[in-house]
């Protein structure tokens, strides 16, 4: 019997899955677990960036290792289509003041244009009573960019 592999996506499709999506899983190394956690992210083309609020487990797991694996997945709702892009790199938090406020209007574009719950405010350090553009006003999170990317790997269905 014949084990049948799930056929890679190339760079153009694993972009596209990228772009469109906006929650990802990321995992970071535990103390004897992996410790895995969703995130909002936006993608300038180039690099994936997340915000995280200033406290939790994920900020300590990061201080004590930026190295993580970022997983984007989508999939209609009986698994007839199925795609999945995991990259492994690290964590880098932005301190340049500039990038930080573009990256953060990039979130509040994200969740206006997306027509996001302002309950997802509560997770980037919030009220979901705030306005999204408080996330831009304001720095209740830090802004991380997924950097030293080595090893991507992207799967789709047959």
């Amino acid at each position: 019997m014949e084990i049948i592999k799930i056929p890679r996506m190339d760079k153009a499709e694993y972009d596209r899955l990228i772009e469109k999506g906006y929650v990802c899983r990321i995992a970071f190394l535990g103390e004897k677990y992996p410790y895995i956690a969703p995130f909002l992210y936006v993608f300038d083309g180039s690099f994936l960036y997340f915000l995280s609020t200033k406290y939790g487990k994920k900020l300590d797991y990061f201080r004590k290792s930026p190295y993580v694996s970022v997983e984007i997945e989508k999939y209609t709702k009986d698994l007839s289509m199925y795609t999945f892009v995991t990259l492994q790199g690290y964590l880098e938090e932005v301190d340049d003041s500039i990038e930080k406020k573009l990256i953060r209007e990039k979130f509040v574009d994200l969740i206006v244009d997306r027509n996001l719950s302002c309950n997802i405010l509560a997770a980037l350090g919030h009220s979901p009573m705030d306005a999204p553009v408080a996330i831009a006003e304001e720095e209740r999170s830090l802004v991380w960019k997924l950097a030293g990317v080595k090893d991507i790997v992207s799967l789709k269905n047959l």
